[in-house]
């Protein structure tokens, strides 16, 4: 397998939040539609994905990673537990040479955490990229 070109590190409820289409009624159904159309969008290219989401995760959404993407739920309990998350894979893959990492989020915070030589995408521009 060849390496990725870049590695996508994304703020799984920062972009389910993103648009008021009633996720805070369903959590789980909204980290699954989100999964479900990110693992669609992964089998059209070889880039790394790995996709971030706040605890609890559900298993629904789990089961949907393989292949070139990776869902993970933050080990960081409580409100932006996967910025947390998100801000350490960013560093152990930067210590590893990774290939070029782009952080999808729209969090202020966030964004202010991420060394600057890391590409920040927007989650609107990742909504379209994805579909979603």
């Amino acid at each position: 397998m060849t390496r990725p070109a870049r590695h996508w590190v994304v703020d799984g409820n920062n972009v389910f939040g993103s648009r008021p289409d009633g996720w805070w009624n369903d959590r789980p159904a909204a980290q699954r539609r989100l999964t479900q159309r990110v693992a669609e969008w992964c089998r059209t290219h070889d880039d790394a994905v790995t996709l971030v989401f706040d605890a609890p995760l559900d298993d629904g959404a789990l089961v949907l990673a393989g292949g070139n993407l990776t869902v993970v739920e933050a080990q960081h309990r409580g409100r932006d537990g996967a910025d947390h998350e998100i801000v350490e894979l960013v560093a152990v893959l930067l210590a590893d040479d990774a290939p070029e990492v782009a952080v999808v989020t729209s969090d202020r915070g966030l964004r202010a955490r991420v060394p600057g030589d890391v590409e920040i995408v927007g989650v609107g521009s990742f909504r379209d990229r994805v579909g979603y």
